[in-house]
């Protein structure tokens, strides 16, 4: 049998499905061009999760401090009693939040239908819009070379990604690159993951390769080594080259922390090689980050390293880019800044009187959980739709259980790759859960029919037609994906705005200066081995494990036979020091997605606050300490 994975991640995986002895296993598709018979440990925990003793199979309504099992028409029962005053006084006081922690067409069927009541929505991301507005700032579209087109070059400049924990197939790619003598220079603030992946680590400051950028220009402009028509193609040059010309090379070493002999030698690569860049997504997590985006892609733009074979920014491309959902017709709502979801409830005029919350646990995952819970708290009805008892979902007046992936039909697109992939159901889900789509069409016929939604096949079916029209369902099940050509190459010709010119940017600002009492910069990196918080009780690792350079700030200082924690304005949470010495040592690393409820949750400790072009939230811009109990 073939499916698919839906989870939150750029892979989007074509899987095979084998029956064994122990009910079934999964398998990486070795037909499909990108998975090619690999898959990651993401993929195999979720088999756990699927027959955890933790997942909730049925309904639990909040009573007196416990929780109260009830049945499906209880729940939508209770559901539509409070949601219906509320459509008949004033729809924008119903609020819907939801986002990737599952993917899928019907997940989006599922958001539309809530849309259609006229409730607010949020808007902004916890992931990667910033650096997306970025992109199209830049090139008026969000595109890349084929994923695969990485071996083409001569250098991946990556530009702080983790590959090895980020993308289990990316990786594959760059390793096989490698083998054919791609070489990797690797920018970042160290750490052990880039070791096996690079030739040359430039170890910079967190936030500060916006100015790296520039030092690199800054040398190809005085040295004659930009690529002169690319630069005739360009919007907004003089004012570029005037922020050229205000900064010496010295001033950019300071900011950068970055030698000059690097410097030079990051611009021989753009200026003599075929280089692919390779954008983390952590570079547009900082209060700056839509200009670091920006600057990167100048250079790669400017030194002639995008439109070529083995060229090319690589940062990301819309996961629904091969699907049509124009049929979801667009609706006009009030809507919320997510990064700062909090502070934006509160505010609120009218406020907010129901929410319902699907494919999130936005209180761990947004900045600020505790006073995002407390917000919560304050709202009349708060309805989860959650397998775990997340920290979301404990905030619930009333928890609804989903279906989960390989439960229920779907279809996924990705953001690194041209394939549509069909999601199979493997297993029967329990008899008390229910789908997002199934829990709309029980909801909207309580609330007497207002929004008219397609079955689960047609919701399917309407998305394949402008892409493949050759293509239909049966077809895409049999096959289990399609692959979608596209141009290997792009912005060979120019870019995609109107005028057909790349727009520069022509600004950038100062660094912010931190808080001598918090010296280090905190980066909650991704975790590998899971996406996002879906971590199961048991294999949370407590205290959280945080990694740091052994002569950190504050670190000498401290005894390691005590406790230790890390510390921020908006709370403390105890913490293992692991040492790392080829971290940068202003730098502090926690892998996410561990729950608060359980003594983990690193979004506590961190602002929430917005970055520069005010989609994204600026995590890796808080400032932390490390220090012992109080008085030890």
């Amino acid at each position: 049998m073939l499916t698919a994975c839906t989870k939150d991640c750029p892979d989007a995986c074509s899987l095979v499905v084998t029956e064994n002895d122990k009910g079934f296993s999964i398998e990486g598709n070795p037909e499909h061009p990108v998975t090619l018979g690999l898959t990651c440990a993401k993929i195999q925990n979720h088999l756990r999760r699927l027959q955890s003793r933790n997942r909730i199979t049925t309904p639990l309504l909040k009573k007196e401090g416990g929780w109260q099992e009830i049945s499906w028409d209880q729940a939508l029962d209770f559901c539509a009693k409070k949601i219906k005053p509320i459509l008949a006084r004033d729809p924008s006081r119903l609020l819907h939040i939801h986002d990737g922690g599952a993917r899928g067409v019907t997940k989006e069927t599922a958001a539309w239908f809530f849309r259609s009541l006229g409730c607010s929505v949020t808007h902004g991301s916890l992931c990667d819009q910033t650096g997306i507005r970025a992109s199209k700032q830049d090139f008026g579209s969000l595109k890349h070379n084929d994923i695969r087109d990485l071996a083409s070059a001569s250098w991946i400049v990556n530009w702080g990604r983790e590959i090895t924990s980020s993308s289990r197939h990316l990786a594959s790619i760059v390793h096989k690159a490698r083998r054919h003598g791609t070489r990797v220079l690797s920018i970042c603030p160290g750490g052990r993951a880039f070791r096996s992946f690079s030739d040359r680590i430039i170890t910079i400051s967190p936030g500060r390769d916006r100015f790296l950028a520039l030092a690199v220009l800054k040398v190809l402009h005085d040295s004659s080594g930009l690529d002169s028509e690319r630069q005739k193609q360009c919007q907004g040059l003089q004012a570029h080259k005037a922020i050229l010309d205000r900064y010496s090379l010295t001033e950019l070493q300071d900011l950068t922390g970055v030698g000059q002999d690097d410097i030079r030698f990051l611009a021989g690569i753009y200026a003599q090689e075929s280089v692919a860049s390779l954008l983390g997504w952590g570079l547009q997590r900082h209060v700056f980050g839509g200009e670091t985006i920006r600057w990167i892609d100048a250079l790669a733009w400017q030194s002639g390293k995008v439109g070529q074979k083995g060229c090319g920014i690589y940062f990301n491309i819309s996961s629904n880019h091969l699907l049509d959902l124009s049929w979801l017709e667009p609706t006009s709502n009030r809507s919320f800044n997510l990064p700062i979801i909090g502070s934006e409830i509160e505010q609120a005029t009218p406020g907010i009187d129901l929410a319902w919350i699907a494919c999130s646990n936005v209180v761990n995952q947004a900045p600020d959980s505790r006073r995002l819970a407390e917000v919560f708290a304050g709202i009349d009805c708060l309805v989860v739709v959650d397998a775990f008892m997340t920290d979301t979902a404990a905030c619930a007046d009333l928890i609804l259980p989903p279906a989960l992936m390989w439960e229920e039909e779907d279809l996924v697109g990705s953001c690194m790759h041209h394939g549509l992939q069909y999601v199979s159901r493997v297993v029967s889900p329990p008899p008390g859960v229910r789908s997002d789509l199934g829990m709309a069409k029980e909801l909207n016929e309580r609330l007497g029919a207002p929004v008219r939604l397609p079955s689960r096949d047609r919701c399917l079916e309407n998305c394949l037609r402008p892409y493949a029209p050759d293509l239909d369902l049966e077809k895409l099940k049999s096959r289990g994906f399609a692959w979608v050509e596209q141009d290997p190459v792009v912005f060979q010709d120019g870019t995609d705005h109107p005028d057909g010119r790349f727009h520069l940017i022509t600004s950038i600002s100062p660094e912010p200066q931190p808080d001598p009492a918090y010296p280090l910069r905190l980066l909650s990196l991704v975790n590998k081995n899971f996406i996002h918080s879906q971590i199961l009780p048991a294999e949370h690792v407590l205290p959280p494990r945080v990694e740091c350079h052994p002569r950190a700030p504050g670190v000498p200082e401290l005894d390691l036979n005590q406790k230790t924690f890390l510390v921020a304005p908006l709370g403390r949470l105890e913490v293992d020091l692991v040492f790392d010495p080829s971290l940068e040592p202003g730098t502090v690393v926690y892998r996410r997605g561990d729950w608060m409820r359980l003594g983990g949750g690193v979004n506590q400790l961190i602002q929430a606050r917005l970055t520069d072009l005010g989609v994204g939230a600026a995590y890796y811009q808080q400032q932390v300490r490390l220090e012992n109990e109080k008085g030890q």
